[in-house]
């Protein structure tokens, strides 16, 4: 039996936003996302959630050495955040606070009878 890749699915930060971590060791802190894989739903926030790499001596780095690397981070545990008041925001709740636009008024018709 093949094993059945998971679909991509979207979500509510794209690479470039600026988001807050509001769950897990970096909580509170704040960054922008360098990438995101909507395959795993994970994203990578510069200078944040940083693991600690062990690279072997090799014919690039003869020194070798131990080097941070930024970790993943899953989607549930950012939330984006509004560049100008600098507060969480939820990416639908700015067209729902719009004012909507008025809705047309149904002209009355007569049904029809068989």
């Amino acid at each position: 039996m093949a094993i059945k890749k998971a679909d991509p699915v979207q979500l509510h930060v794209k690479s470039g936003d600026t988001v807050k971590v509001i769950a897990g060791d970096e909580k509170g802190k704040t960054g922008v996302i360098k990438s995101v894989n909507r395959v795993t739903q994970r994203v990578i926030v510069e200078g944040l959630n940083l693991a600690t790499k062990h690279n072997k001596p090799s014919a690039k780095s003869p020194q070798g050495g131990i080097t941070k690397i930024e970790a993943p981070i899953h989607v549930s545990n950012v939330q984006a955040i509004n560049p100008t008041t600098g507060e969480r925001v939820r990416k639908g709740a700015a067209a729902a606070a719009a004012p909507a636009a008025p809705a047309k008024a149904k002209r009355a018709t007569a049904k029809k009878t068989a």
